[in-house]
């Protein structure tokens, strides 16, 4: 089981096949992980490993993953795309092509802000939206899903943390989060 370490970040990986890298980005929220992509529409480390060196991670901090690092609440989605790119460069990739589910497509869109000479094509598989009639839907899906695993995972991090954390990756109106 492969990790990639830069600082207080670790981050698990998987990586099948051969040929021009493609990156995945496993949907399920925050809590995305590899083992996840086996409940996705298809799964692309095995549909694609026979054509592409197909590359997956787990999202630091995802309830059920290997990867952790801190919550960098002022720059949720640069966090994670600095996890990206890290990944690659740790493994020598300059160019990729990167295929992200939900909440991939964030991320897919980051990763062409940060580093467009880089990503040669990138493709959003059922991206995450916003819908006026549920404005908050992601938040609370997070404050339900994801906030409450890593408070028990890890007891030093506090929930008002993970609140503001999930608040600003997903612009969602912040709500009282006293425990």
């Amino acid at each position: 089981m492969p990790f990639y370490e830069k600082g207080d970040v670790r981050m698990h990986y998987e990586e099948v096949g051969s040929g021009f890298p493609l990156m995945v980005i496993p949907g399920g929220g925050l809590n995305s992980t590899v083992a996840g992509l086996a409940n996705h529409p298809f799964n692309p480390m095995e549909e694609f490993k026979g054509e592409y060196r197909v590359i997956a991670a787990d999202l630091r901090n995802a309830n059920g993953g290997k990867s952790s690092g801190p919550l960098e609440i002022e720059r949720p989605w640069d966090a994670y795309t600095d996890d990206h790119i890290g990944l690659m460069d740790h493994l020598g990739i300059r160019e990729f092509m990167v295929l992200g589910f939900c909440i991939g497509g964030p991320f897919i869109w980051n990763l062409l802000k940060r580093v467009p000479e880089r990503v040669v094509a990138g493709v959003l598989a059922q991206p995450s939206g916003f819908r006026p009639a549920m404005p908050d839907l992601f938040y609370q899906n997070n404050i339900k899903g994801w906030g409450p695993g890593l408070c028990e995972r890890r007891p030093t991090s506090r929930w008002i943390r993970s609140t503001r954390s999930s608040t600003r990756c997903t612009a969602a109106t912040p709500i009282s989060c006293s425990r």
